[in-house]
């Protein structure tokens, strides 16, 4: 391929040098050929922010006969060094709230559900100084990171002992009384100082490291290069920095996207200018040369799962056309919590039915009003987002998932569907040839009003990342952008590739949908065709998580919808299992 001046610039730098790029710029094909002009001199190391792009990346580096660059993520480098060597066991999904309640023995003081409030202070404490470059954590102060006033409030009062079991739930990691996070293993790679043998160091994704990894790779010797978008910082929520902006290191820019039309791209360089309102900006140019014409895939990209959820019961209740969809990251996983919570759950309290709910934590609830309470005094955006959901629709939910499964396809039948849909931060890394956002992005009227309001950095951090969601969705998109017309930048024309679309209604908040929320209708209407019986070999191969175990988060969406009336033949079409299957957990559950 032909390379831009930036590109060579880039190849021939010499020292430590830091690259911005644009979204589509070519950043791993510049990387490679970087490595490619130094493959004799030394060995390298490739840091990926992720497995996936880690796998593609060692592709792409195997492909150029690199066999001198090995391909690491932070965590994979921290594994091999730490968790082998003190025989550790991991726990792949972190703790529960109510699983560190019960390791730190923390009892109620008389105030709703307090020990549950304090273990969710201790756990985010705990990820907070795992992710930061501290030595100790009374180095750090974890109001910083507390913005809610009433969680600020319960944070003050209880400061000292929140600290305190802190410290004594690492030490029991450290001990290996516990199983250890995958944060904490990082954090003790960081702190063990390790020397990096490479004669050069390349660091993907730079816009989004955390301030532990980015300590390691700071201190080593070999030359280093980080490269990354500092408009794609989306991860500030999991502590991460901008390393683009703490290295000092010599700049280099990639400012030629070839994914996408310079009317994208002016259209991205308009939302970037609403960054005038937090006071961090600087001018940022971007040259579009993509020019595919291809309407392969379609996807819809929003900020939340609440505004995705609403506009997938939309698509499949008002579109007369609508076929298949995906959901990027599986389907579950936007009707479940981190910390395992279901929706279902959070329904059945809604409703009383207390004896239903297998979540723990919900289970402790004595009513709804309690654990919305629960939410402001934790600052839990998860659960916060699924009692949204529920007060909006509901006993519609079942039917409306249920619904959604019907159309959903697996994943490897990804590029069979129709419509994809998904979250900016499920998407980042990917592209579409057709993208339609959703209206529960900050708007430029929002934004100036929230920014008018408070001048404290973290808020207009926060503020910034905001912007930047928006920057990542447009700049997924390869040909054609839909986008609402509120959320479109002034002085930005409409045109073939660039859509608008009339804004519905008004929402409550930038952060909740404003898309139309219309009720559950007859999705299939007239006579269904009959699909054709599938073998049990064939339901192993079409559905690879059939014949996984059970979870407590399977469990309550089987109860829910088998209370509901579903008929054993349709909750194992609805879970991909066979009735056999379906009916032996029922008699599990002592349903059947």
């Amino acid at each position: 391929m032909e390379l831009t001046e930036e590109q060579k610039a880039i190849i021939n730098s010499t020292g430590n040098v830091k690259i911005n790029a644009v979204a589509g710029s070519g950043k791993t094909t510049t990387v490679v050929e970087f490595a490619k002009a130094r493959a004799a001199r030394a060995p390298a190391l490739y840091l990926a922010f992720n497995k996936s792009v880690r796998m593609e990346a060692a592709r792409k580096f195997e492909e150029c006969g690199l066999s001198n660059v090995k391909v690491e993520t932070a965590h994979s480098l921290a594994y091999k060094s730490v968790v082998f060597k003190n025989n550790y066991s991991v726990r792949p999904q972190g703790y529960k709230t109510y699983e560190i309640a019960e390791i730190l023995g923390l009892k109620g003081s008389g105030e709703e559900n307090a020990e549950y409030v304090l273990a969710n202070h201790i756990n985010k404490f705990a990820a907070y100084f795992c992710n930061s470059d501290a030595r100790k954590v009374q180095d750090l102060n974890y109001l910083e990171v507390v913005s809610d006033e009433k969680a600020r409030a319960i944070v003050s009062t209880y400061y000292d002992f929140v600290q305190k079991k802190t410290r004594l739930l690492l030490a029991k990691m450290d001990r290996g009384e516990i199983e250890v996070t995958h944060d904490f293993y990082l954090k003790k790679f960081q702190l063990s100082d390790p020397v990096l043998p490479f004669g050069y160091i390349l660091f993907d994704e730079g816009q989004d490291a955390s301030p532990a990894m980015l300590d390691v790779f700071l201190r080593q010797e070999g030359t280093k290069v980080i490269v990354g978008d500092t408009h794609q910082q989306i991860y500030g929520w999991r502590y991460a920095v901008n390393s683009l902006e703490n290295a000092d290191f010599k700049n280099h820019y990639l400012s030629t996207s070839f994914r996408f039309s310079q009317e994208i791209a002016n259209l991205a360089m308009g939302v970037l200018q609403w960054k005038n309102h937090t006071g961090n900006w600087s001018p940022t140019r971007i040259f579009g040369r993509g020019i595919s014409q291809e309407v392969g895939s379609h996807a819809v990209l929003a900020r939340t799962n609440l505004g995705l959820l609403l506009k997938a019961i939309e698509y499949i209740t008002e579109s007369r056309s609508a076929g298949r969809i995906y959901f990027e990251g599986n389907i579950n996983s936007y009707t479940y919590a981190d910390e395992g919570t279901s929706l279902y759950d959070v329904l059945s309290l809604y409703n009383g039915n207390l004896k239903m709910i297998r979540d723990r934590l919900i289970g402790q609830m004595k009513g709804f009003s309690e654990l919305e309470d629960y939410v402001d005094k934790t600052e839990d955006g998860q659960l916060g987002m699924m009692v949204d959901i529920v007060k909006e629709y509901d006993n519609e939910i079942p039917g409306m998932i249920r619904d959604l499964k019907q159309r959903h396809v697996s994943n490897q039948e990804r590029g069979k569907a129709d419509v994809i849909f998904s979250t900016v931060h499920r998407c980042k890394g990917m592209e579409y040839d057709v993208v339609e956002l959703v209206n529960d992005f900050i708007t430029e009227e929002k934004l100036e009003k929230y920014a008018g309001e408070s001048r404290e950095d973290r808020d207009l951090s926060k503020l910034s990342e905001e912007i930047n969601l928006l920057y990542v969705a447009v700049t997924r998109a390869k040909n054609r952008i839909v986008i609402p017309d509120v959320l479109m930048p002034d002085g930005i024309s409409p045109s073939s590739r660039v859509r608008i679309s009339p804004t519905e209604r008004s929402g409550r908040g930038w952060m909740a949908s404003t898309v139309s929320q219309s009720k559950t209708k007859t999705l299939y209407p007239g006579r269904r065709k009959k699909r054709d019986t599938l073998s049990e070999q064939e339901v192993r191969l079409k559905h690879n998580e059939a014949y996984m175990p059970w979870t407590d988060e399977l469990d309550s969406e089987l109860i829910v919808l088998y209370r509901e009336g579903l008929a054993v033949k349709k909750l194992a079409k609805h879970f991909g299992r066979t009735a056999g299957a379906i009916r032996a957990r029922l008699r599990k559950l002592e349903l059947e």
